[in-house]
């Protein structure tokens, strides 16, 4: 019996030469196991929370983006934050801050706010010139106040719906509508006018490690603290973005599904708390909120 079948793979490799150098690699089976997973994940999940349809893959991503801060973006981090002193990180942030105000400018005039256009445009020249390039911010020492808009924001203030809940690759937390404004904030951020490559990617690496080191802390804390730390990154994502698109007075007939029934006699309207002052797409973990 062994010599039939080794007589009858030779005749059929005789018959079809190419055969064996078609079957797939090891490669191929891997990428389309881990598609497979995905789409299991999406499909074994319910979801009974309208904004997040994709929960399945969704929290696939969330996985995927834990695994690649927990190897490489909390390591650099924690290493930046113990090598450098507070001075120099305060400088980093500054600079990055003045950097962020430029396009803040421009998206509070798109959406015809005039104070924050003014205060946002002062702002840049303040610290500009006698911050030296925005290492420090004696700005916010002259009271004026930082108006951080984005794009995204742009859209929800002329009625663009967000639409579902997205997780996206390293840059975590999003919805649709702000994942179509990314490539706005982008090019509209002066990082990403830099036509030098790598001093364009020093700088935003730069940027996501400072990021990350603001939110070592917070990490730990979300980790010990929330039973599913995954509805809890959503929700007070979701939360914060209708509070900034709304500039923290959203409408009384936003339809809310991320808290319950307020009990009598206490404010279901009061703004969540701020945890920074930093871009809502700069990490893969818990946004910093302006």
């Amino acid at each position: 019996m062994p010599n039939i079948q080794a007589t009858a793979r030779q005749r059929l490799s005789m018959m079809n030469p190419h055969l064996e150098r078609s079957s797939p690699s090891r490669g191929a089976i891997g990428a389309a196991l881990l598609a497979l997973a995905l789409l299991a994940g999406c499909a074994s999940v319910s979801y009974p929370d309208p904004r997040d349809p994709w929960e399945g893959y969704n929290r696939s991503m969330t996985e995927f983006n834990d695994a690649i801060d927990a190897a490489v973006l909390r390591p650099a981090a924690t290493v930046y934050r113990e090598v450098l002193p507070q001075p120099v990180r305060t400088g980093v942030g500054n600079f990055f801050g003045n950097l962020g105000d430029v396009w803040s400018f421009v998206n509070n005039v798109l959406q015809a706010k005039p104070e924050g256009a003014l205060h946002s445009f002062w702002r840049v020249v303040v610290n500009t010139t006698i911050g030296m390039g925005g290492l420090f911010d004696p700005a916010t020492e002259m009271r004026l106040e930082r108006h951080r808009e984005d794009f995204g924001q742009t859209l929800g203030h002329w009625g663009a719906k967000p639409g579902p809940y997205l997780v996206l690759p390293i840059l975590g937390p999003s919805t649709l509508r702000d994942t179509v404004a990314l490539p706005f904030d982008f090019y509209g951020n002066p990082v990403g006018q830099i036509s030098d490559v790598p001093v364009r990617n020093s700088l935003t690496a730069l940027e996501l490690i400072d990021v990350r080191a603001r939110l070592l802390q917070a990490g730990d804390l979300l980790d010990e603290a929330a039973l599913d730390p995954y509805s809890f990154k959503r929700d007070a994502y979701l939360q914060r973005r209708l509070y900034d698109v709304h500039d923290s007075n959203p409408p009384q007939n936003e339809e809310r599904y991320d808290l319950d029934e307020p009990a009598q006699g206490t404010n279901a309207d009061q703004p969540p708390p701020k945890t920074s002052g930093l871009a809502p797409h700069s990490t893969a973990f818990l946004k910093p909120i302006p």
